[in-house]
């Protein structure tokens, strides 16, 4: 019996060759990943205990992602305590505000992040990797014994193995696959539990480029995943030599691998979707949220923050204004991506349409520290999730789309489906070219 990706990368890491699914493993990671929000908590825990240096401090990476614009002194007293962590800490690659950008978007950008690799993260959307066909696993406070020793342990999760069966028609984006997925595990269509398991799509998946394998990662995260798997593409493995900053072997699940589970999704005819307030597995057709107004937009987040998304969004912007009754905030993943934005000519259509561009990280996706809602207001949004408070108000609705259904919401006023907005085409047909 084969083995899947999965258990092939905890092999590795873990020195433990043919090890499976269920078995309980310390895996050394390649790279240990850190965000702002958990460094204090994370440095003040160690130096109560005596432990002022790293275990392996080359291979952290520590982002300032999540709270990019101080909007308090605590925030810049937090990012102040951060800087001086890094120094004692001697971290091998600090990135502050205003340098990488979000932690599960630029890593992958710049070849840090690669095929094959394993690391650990405090954060939930570590799952990110799996665009490029790496495995991050999510651990919470108890990133700071990873850092502390350079492991820790780890029950291999077992992976439920997903076909995605024909090609998405126009004006349908990789969003609303994660969205379609996840309603069909909420009303339990698709009978599967995804509670520290690994989803590995399979199937028809040339269509995808990165930017749409890393809104493939998003939703499963969302509905628990530990973790979700695209196995990479010839052109994924292009751009990834073409960036890597070190050496790194793909790894692909073996024909006969044994999956928990494995199950088929045709997404020839998939609708734009729409996630209601409540959380992603609330989706439905589009046509059950058209006309419903709109006060707040955001596009970006780890979900849909990449380049390619950019690109989507300035091709229903351009020669349009967003309604004036609406904000529309629009974040990049990465400094790479801002940059992109002024060389190639978006930034003036963001500009233009009245769109306001803030630094790239997480933006209003982190409980809307900035961007919030008053009460009573509606929010679409490209957001990891919609769960009640997330953008502020408690009594504020939040709903989810894909890039383009966003775009061209907050242009109409209200929900619309993107399929009515006629999109820039030669904006549209650059994506192919984004990661080139």
């Amino acid at each position: 019996m084969g083995y899947t990706a999965i258990e092939k990368v905890l092999s590795r890491t873990a020195s433990r060759l043919g090890a499976r699914a269920g078995e309980v493993v310390y895996p050394v990671p390649d790279l240990i990943m850190i965000h702002d929000g958990i460094v204090q908590s994370s440095k003040v825990m160690l130096d109560k205990i005596g432990i002022h240096r790293l275990s392996t401090p080359e291979k952290v990476i520590m982002v300032s992602d999540h709270d990019v614009l101080y909007g308090s002194a605590k925030a810049a007293e937090r990012g102040a305590f951060n800087r001086k962590a890094a120094r004692d800490w001697k971290v091998g690659h600090f990135f502050d505000a205003g340098e990488g950008g979000h932690g599960h978007i630029f890593p992958m950008e710049d070849g840090r992040v690669l095929p094959g690799m394993f690391y650990f993260d405090n954060d939930t959307h570590a799952t990110n990797a799996g665009a490029v066909g790496a495995f991050g696993m999510r651990l919470g406070l108890e990133i700071t014994s990873v850092l502390a020793t350079g492991t820790t342990w780890i029950e291999i999760p077992q992976s439920i193995r997903i076909f995605l069966r024909g090609l998405l028609q126009p004006g349908v984006q990789a969003r609303d696959i994660g969205f379609y997925l996840s309603r069909l595990i909420k009303s339990c269509t698709l009978p599967i539990n995804l509670d520290n398991r690994v989803v590995e799509f399979a199937g028809d998946l040339e269509q995808f480029g990165l930017g749409e394998r890393v809104a493939l990662c998003s939703s499963p995260t969302e509905m628990r995943a530990a973790g979700v798997f695209v196995p990479p593409s010839e052109k994924i493995l292009k751009y990834c030599n073409s960036k890597a900053k070190t050496s790194f072997a793909p790894v692909f699940s073996d024909d006969d691998a044994e999956f928990e589970s494995q199950h088929e999704i045709n997404i020839s005819n998939l609708q734009p979707q729409i996630a209601l307030p409540g959380g992603v597995g609330n989706s439905v057709d589009i046509s059950e949220a058209v006309g419903t107004r709109v006060d707040h937009a955001f596009i970006g987040s780890c979900g849909s923050g990449m380049y390619e998304d950019l690109l989507t969004t300035a091709s229903i912007l351009k020669g349009r204004r967003v309604a004036s009754e609406v904000r529309l905030f629009i974040v990049p993943g990465s400094q790479r991506s801002m940059r992109k934005l002024v060389e190639d000519g978006l930034m003036q259509i963001f500009v233009e349409a009245g769109a306001m561009v803030l630094p790239p990280g997480c933006g209003p996706c982190n409980d809307a520290v900035v961007g919030p809602l008053a009460s009573g207001e509606s929010s679409i949004s490209t957001a990891t999730n919609s769960n009640t408070g997330r953008f502020g108000a408690r009594d504020a609705r939040l709903y989810l789309g894909s890039p383009l259904t966003v775009a061209a919401s907050a242009v109409a006023g209200h929900i619309v489906d993107p399929r009515s907005v006629a999109a820039d085409e030669a904006l549209a047909n650059m994506k192919t070219a984004a990661y080139g």
